[in-house]
């Protein structure tokens, strides 16, 4: 198996570094809107803690992610696509990348200001990137707020382009960042037949 990206698709890192952030952003996507709403109490506190995690788990996965497309490199575009559609998809998977880091980031700098340790899955601290700071708590959140709105903006826009291509194109744009299936020719016949 071969695990860099083929001229003609994502190969499996890629992929399973896509779905894996896709799923942990719609994991932290919900518990984000949901934790506003818990009364204060331990519970809200584990859910907060579980929210700072995920989005941990995110900037590091981030980071692979940029470094393995620096290494193993990115599919070519498909033939026939219209220059703006090239544009807008180089400008949205850069807006992506840049919100996938600055969502964590600004997440713990919002912790940090408020004078909060941050813990990994409570296995271990992360540094205190500052001291307590009421007027950078409330930019943090803001920040913090208004990428998260931006970032599902976004991430919509991805996969609704994603599913037009699919549906309506009958382009290879989302088959290309799916697992290869083997598929049968009109002469194959299944094992054992």
């Amino acid at each position: 198996m071969k695990f860099k990206n083929p001229a003609d698709r994502w190969g499996p890192v890629s992929q399973l570094l896509h779905w894996t952030i896709a799923a942990l952003i719609v994991a932290i996507s919900a518990i984000g809107l949901w934790m506003d709403t818990l009364p204060n109490t331990p519970r809200k506190i584990e859910v907060y803690a579980l929210h700072k995690s995920i989005g941990i788990t995110i900037l590091v996965l981030a980071l692979l992610r940029l470094v393995w497309r620096f290494y193993a490199g990115a599919p070519a575009t498909l033939a026939g696509l219209p220059r703006w559609q090239v544009r807008t998809a180089t400008l949205t998977h850069a807006a992506l990348y840049a919100l996938l880091f600055a969502m964590p980031l600004s997440g713990w700098l919002l912790n940090a200001s408020a004078g909060y340790p941050l813990q990994w899955f409570g296995l271990f601290n992360l540094p205190r990137l500052i001291e307590r700071d009421e007027s950078l708590h409330e930019l943090a959140q803001t920040l913090h707020e208004a990428g998260f709105w931006i970032l599902l903006a976004l991430v919509i826009a991805h996969a609704a382009a994603a599913f037009h291509h699919h549906l309506f194109r009958q382009d290879e744009t989302l088959a290309r960042m799916l697992p290869r299936s083997r598929r049968r020719g009109p002469l194959e016949t299944p094992h054992g037949s």
